[in-house]
């Protein structure tokens, strides 16, 4: 473990041990996701893809609860942004590969589709380690449609046959845009936020100032 890695366990430990009980219970709700993500695996390692689908719906639910009970109780927090976004990335990764497992010839005939999409991701997550030196927490109006879309998609892939293709073609249209703002947001941004509405929101901050 590196020296950068220990401080930041130990700044969520403090971030942790102050926190309200409001807030401590909302990131329960979203260490569930992170702590599915293994058992997704190895479920989908195991043939057992009734149980990794409906486990996979649960923790697209959970995101949604912890996102309304954040709200509704003003439990918002910086270790909740941060878990927030490794829980989501943990289950969307979770759903790719079960895609990929489940469905290769349907990944297979729509590479060209996908690629540009991961292209996209890799160089805003090159850039937020590279500017913030971690991932970055921004939670857009963007990207919460975007991962709707997606969960959508993903879920109705392995619930229902054939694969609905308008639904692929939307899902990969909202991430690109997504992505491409985020890049936007990391170049325009000096320091990490969490919930920034979007980059209109934040030109519109700078020019303010």
């Amino acid at each position: 473990m590196t020296e950068n890695e220990f401080s930041d366990l130990r700044h969520i430990g403090k971030l942790w041990s102050k926190a309200p009980l409001a807030v401590r219970l909302v990131n329960l709700i979203t260490l569930y996701r992170i702590f599915a993500f293994p058992i997704l695996i190895a479920l989908l390692l195991d043939g057992e893809t009734e149980w990794f689908k409906w486990l996979l719906l649960a923790c697209f639910l959970t995101d949604a609860i912890d996102g309304f009970l954040a709200r509704q109780f003003k439990a918002t927090s910086v270790l909740g942004s941060k878990l927030d976004s490794i829980g989501d990335d943990l289950t969307v990764l979770a759903a790719i590969v079960g895609v990929c497992m489940l469905h290769w010839e349907f990944v297979e005939g729509n590479v060209l589709v996908i690629a540009p999409v991961i292209a996209l991701y890799l160089v805003q997550l090159g850039l937020a380690l590279w500017r913030y030196g971690r991932i970055s927490t921004f939670h857009t109006y963007l990207a919460k449609v975007a991962a709707v879309i997606t969960a959508v998609f993903l879920l109705t892939a392995f619930f229902f046959e054939p694969i609905w293709y308008p639904l692929f073609y939307l899902a990969i249209a909202a991430t690109a845009l997504d992505m491409m703002e985020e890049i936007a947001l990391v170049l325009v941004m000096k320091e990490d936020r969490s919930d920034v509405k979007g980059l209109y929101w934040v030109l519109r901050e700078r020019k303010r100032q």
